[in-house]
């Protein structure tokens, strides 16, 4: 089993001494791919309306649309996953924090590659291809050489995601410059690569905070689960996510989809969510959740019998579950590594709202026509993300709380 752990604390191999001590921004992954993160997805999703709205043109060898999935799948939420992976594996594995000079490098590869997707145009494809994937590369080398010098087994698996996300973003790239590959192939992988990340996490966190959470508020409500429930729900979750990334319009995987949506939910209902609402930061992880089993039945139906359905799914799957997941995992992280109160303050809800309300109207322009609610998605999008960097950036960029 892949074990998963956010602490409120840095382990204590992570405290440097004072002849080596990095900047706060560098200490520790999740400080600056959160906060560079976030400023790209609100950026990307202004640039995206500019788009639309013919005001804006790339030199990018992607059409519109493409360079808008490209920035999301696999700038923002890349960012995101950096940022929780290598916070994550210290606590994992005991061993020192990536911090420091090597971070830096991280997070310039990352960016180098935001800049050059946007103007790839102006270089030849394969240098553009290049510098875009050595991030993705970078960021599994390093995961993997903590993993594997701790013999830690059990998360040996959690790379895998970043890898197939590498292995979809090559072929996004192999597609631009004319090779033949099933449409959209490369942006399923990365969703689904995506989605079964956040179903890992989302098993193993939520139900544990929900558990602690009851427990210090001596609820008499207690979280349940059942071994095969689990099992049935993840290995159902991820194999039709897969079938769906190579048969997207098979009705028999929509079929199953319908099937590991219902399984997920009954999971999901034995985690107590609606006794969390009272915690903003612990209801919003729930809801990330819901989005996810909401985004994985909407693409069921979309197979089976409602084929305008899919933009609507698979805006519930981004928007949705994974705007929601990232914003809930930042904050929650951003408050307890730099030894804050895991409280949410005005300002975090509003983050939350401003998420639920952008995926509700992207979800809801599929059925309305104009770019009116398009607009105020995006405009509720880039607020959430706004806002996070202006509550969080100074709780990123400075030293731990005393």
């Amino acid at each position: 089993m892949i074990q998963i752990s956010v602490r409120s604390s840095a382990p204590t191999s992570s405290k440097p001494g004072p002849a080596n001590t990095p900047p706060a921004l560098f200490s520790l992954g999740f400080r600056p791919f959160f906060l560079a993160g976030s400023l790209w997805a609100a950026l990307c999703m202004v640039l995206w309306i500019g788009i639309l709205h013919g005001h804006v043109v790339l030199p990018t060898h992607f059409d519109a649309l493409s360079w808008h999935i490209h920035e999301m799948l696999f700038g923002w939420i890349m960012a995101a996953i950096a940022g929780f992976l290598l916070t994550a594996i210290p606590n994992w594995t005991g061993r020192t924090p990536v911090r420091g000079t090597l971070l830096a490098v991280l997070a310039g590869l990352w960016l180098l590659g935001r800049v050059v997707g946007t103007v790839s145009a102006l270089l030849p494809l394969w240098l553009a291809a290049l510098a875009e994937l050595l991030f993705p590369v970078a960021l599994c080398t390093v995961a993997w050489r903590d993993i594997i010098a701790a013999r830690n087994r059990r998360n040996l698996p959690m790379p895998l995601p970043v890898a197939l996300l590498g292995v979809a973003d090559l072929l996004m790239y192999l597609r631009a410059g004319g090779v033949d590959l099933p449409p959209g192939l490369d942006w399923r992988l990365a969703l689904v690569a995506v989605c079964i990340l956040m179903s890992v996490i989302g098993a193993r966190i939520i139900p544990a905070f929900t558990r602690n959470w009851l427990t210090a508020h001596r609820s008499p409500l207690q979280v349940t689960s059942h071994r095969w429930l689990d099992m049935a729900a993840t290995a159902s979750l991820h194999a039709t996510l897969l079938a769906w990334a190579c048969l997207p319009r098979a009705t028999a995987v929509g079929a199953l989809l319908l099937l590991a949506a219902a399984l997920n939910l009954a999971r999901l209902l034995g985690w107590r969510g609606h006794a969390s609402v009272a915690e903003p930061l612990l209801a919003v992880l729930h809801l990330a959740y819901l989005w996810l089993i909401a985004g994985v039945a909407l693409l069921g139906l979309s197979l089976v019998a409602l084929p305008t359905l899919e933009i609507g799914a698979i805006h519930a799957l981004t928007a949705g579950a994974m705007g929601s997941m990232v914003l809930g995992v930042m904050t929650r992280v951003s408050l307890g590594h730099t030894g804050r109160a895991l409280r949410a303050d005005r300002s975090t809800v509003a983050i939350y709202t401003a998420i639920s309300a952008a995926a509700g109207c992207r979800i809801a322009a599929t059925f309305i026509s104009g770019n009116l609610l398009l607009t105020i998605s995006a405009a509720c999008w880039s607020l959430a993300f706004l806002l996070f960097v202006l509550r969080y950036a100074a709780v990123l960029s400075q030293p731990r709380a005393a």
